[in-house]
């Protein structure tokens, strides 16, 4: 039963995500209001690895749990023992940082 609780929270942070940077574009086609670094195609795949990669080994948590510089040194640490890319881990601390 647990891996269909993560299988659905999944789904829900990757949709959540997706809804997110899908409204964000719509408001902004032309991206002019983006601030610099605030890459919403970096955001989804930030959701998205940390969905699907995270949950694999323990429950996710709440991106607002984290101040910034905290997120900074989890996804260092686990970007170790989770065998991310460099490109992975930007994204996902990208949607954990932007999330909070």
């Amino acid at each position: 039963m647990k891996r269909t609780n993560s299988s659905a929270r999944r789904c829900a942070v990757v949709g959540l995500a997706l809804a997110l940077t899908g409204a964000a574009a719509a408001a902004d086609p032309a991206g002019t209001a983006a601030p610099a670094g605030n890459d919403p195609s970096q955001f989804a795949r930030g959701a998205q690895t940390w969905a699907a990669t995270c949950a694999r080994c323990h429950n996710m948590r709440d991106p607002k749990e984290l101040r910034d510089d905290q997120w900074r040194a989890v996804v260092a640490h686990m970007r170790v023992r989770a065998n991310l890319t460099g490109q992975e881990a930007r994204d996902v601390l990208a949607f954990l940082q932007e999330s909070n």
